[in-house]
């Protein structure tokens, strides 16, 4: 990276030993965790190759593989540049202030050589003096040289490059080491605590450590944007304000808390689709609302056991939870299943009919996973949960047979420790639309589920962005006001009832009542166009859970199982 303002890698990569005529080499398409197939073949530039001070015949023969002919030598090298202007989690970037490294959009490999370890040698631009992967570096080398023992594993180590400042801190015996690029204000004291007890507490929901190294990449940006779980590692994307405000220094924790539990839930108690990977497909899974919206569970109920967040802020954001999942139309047409399934077509692409149409395997999976931890609980007498569940995974398909596990293996697991099958649970729940139960989970741990209207009112049923002094409808929700009454998405509003309209048309229409006659001028497509519909009465509900007065011996046994509080 001689020059980083450029956002260009320079990448050299030496093979040696390959016996046959030609070797086709090749770039991923996609990143493991990030389920969208990304193309990273369209940032390569100049791409060649040679055998000592000859150069080789090379030529692209798909959009992701170059093939390289070496007739006369088993050793050649290939050299080749990457564009890299994209900081996010899942993709690269180099500029002038640092570079951040992800194997599979820089990394190419030889198709039939995935399992060959490697030797990485980075080289910092000028002036940088860090260079922080969880790669290993290798024994008495020169410093930023490190080993790799195939490509899953260098492909999964992302590399932070630059003057970013290093802390660490030990939990569960394991060095953690933490990336900090960035300016933002925090307490390292108190920073470095709370990440370890967030780390310990993420280790005894399956009580097996698989690490001898861990580290955290934290990039400090103006708007963090999550984070993507590796071996062992993992990048955070954070907003540098998020550490001065309570709720954004318990959002930091809940993220840290997710990606680290990655360590088990996905990155080794994972569906057989998710390794070893296919870097040149979608790798399809009916099961990210166990491993993503499952490790959304486990995050939260993590750093609430922490001591981080109350009892009852817990069930406040499971009560918010609830109430996204259940007014978004989309929930009442895609499964659980069918969007792990879509997510390489529907997920990451998201558009304007989204919540009519999809369901995010995050936020059901995680509300699944809830009403199915209280029903073991309960079935059990408080003996096991679903912390049992993500152990017998672990020990039978991680540690007995090094492989995944398939759909009916995981309902075979839960009837494992939970005493009883759950056939009609999968099949309608997660397998089908049918709302999930609720009040009986809840009911398990004394707990109760209040509902009522989000609005008394009608409602236009249609979110409006104001931007550049512009009122235009950015979705319809399904069946609502606007949908039956033919106002599209990319209309601009002009005008409510011959009153010109400066602001959002939800404002004015507040406090209208249900069956109440709306006039709007829209200019569609450069044309005008009124519109009169009916407003319809809001269907949108707030969920609520309490607790009872009086729970029983029972439930308040379910309850201290299930958030570990005192009976």
């Amino acid at each position: 990276m001689p020059a980083p303002q450029t956002h260009f890698y320079e990448v050299e990569m030496a093979l040696g030993g390959f016996g046959k005529q030609f070797t086709d080499v090749k770039m991923p398409v996609w990143a493991p965790g990030s389920y969208l197939v990304r193309e990273f073949a369209k940032h390569v530039e100049g791409f060649e190759a040679t055998a000592g001070s000859n150069k080789l015949r090379a030529e692209k023969i798909d959009k992701n593989t170059w093939r390289v002919y070496h007739p006369r030598t088993k050793d050649f090298t290939v050299r080749y540049r990457v564009y890299a202007y994209e900081l996010s989690v899942r993709t690269s970037f180099l500029d002038a202030a640092h570079g951040y490294l992800n194997g599979t959009s820089v990394f190419m490999y030889p198709a039939e050589g995935k399992a060959l370890a490697s030797t990485i040698t980075v080289q910092p631009a000028p002036g940088w003096n860090q260079v922080t992967t969880s790669l290993k570096p290798v024994a008495g080398g020169a410093p930023f040289i490190f080993s790799s023992s195939n490509y899953d594993e260098l492909a999964d180590s992302p590399i932070e490059i630059g003057t970013h400042k290093v802390l660490s801190f030990e939990a569960n015996g394991t060095p953690h080491t933490i990336a900090m690029f960035g300016n933002a204000r925090y307490d390292e004291a108190k920073l470095l605590a709370d990440m370890k007890r967030v780390c310990e507490e993420a280790h005894r929901v399956v009580g097996k450590n698989p690490l001898d190294r861990y580290v955290f990449i934290i990039h400090n940006i103006e708007r963090g944007t999550g984070g993507l779980e590796h071996l062992f590692s993992t990048t955070l994307s954070v907003s540098r304000n998020a550490y001065s405000t309570d709720a954004g220094y318990k959002g930091f924790l809940g993220l840290v808390g997710h990606e680290y539990f990655h360590l088990w839930n996905v990155k080794r108690i994972r569906p057989v689709a998710l390794g070893p990977f296919d870097y040149d497909h979608e790798n399809y899974t009916r099961m990210l609302w166990l491993s993503e919206g499952g490790t959304s569970y486990f995050g939260d109920i993590i750093v609430q056991r922490a001591g981080f967040v109350t009892p009852n802020d817990y069930l406040a954001s499971l009560s918010n939870g609830i109430t996204r999942v259940e007014n978004q139309p989309g929930n009442k047409l895609q499964s659980a299943s069918e969007s792990s399934f879509d997510a390489w077509i529907k997920g990451y692409r998201p558009n304007e009919n989204s919540a009519n149409s999809t369901i995010s395997y995050y936020d059901k999976g995680e509300l699944i996973c809830t009403v199915l931890d209280l029903m073991i609980i309960n079935e059990t007498k408080g003996q096991k949960s679903l912390d049992d569940v993500m152990r017998y995974l672990y020990q039978r398909y991680y540690e007995q047979q090094r492989r995944g596990f398939t759909d009916d293996e995981f309902q075979d697991a839960v009837e494992k420790v939970a005493g009883r099958r759950y056939d009609e649970f999968f099949r309608t729940r997660v397998y089908d639309t049918q709302t999930l139960d609720y009040a009986t989970a809840l009911g398990y741990a004394g707990l109760t589920l209040a509902t009522e209207p989000a609005a008394t009112t009608g409602a236009l049923g249609a979110n409006v962005s104001t931007a550049g002094g512009k009122l235009t409808v950015t979705s319809v929700l399904r069946d609502g006001s606007a949908w039956q009454g033919g106002l599209n998405v990319n209309d601009e509003i002009l005008a409510l009832d011959g009153n010109r309209l400066s602001d959002d048309p939800n404002k004015a229409l507040t406090g209208r009542a249900a069956g109440t006659e709306v006039k709007l001028l829209v200019a569609r497509d450069g044309q005008m166009k009124e519109l009169t519909f009916p407003l319809l009465a809001s269907t949108g509900r707030r969920y609520r859970v309490e607790k009872l007065p009086t729970p029983s011996a029972e439930q308040q046994a379910v309850l201290a199982k299930w958030l570990r509080t005192a009976q």
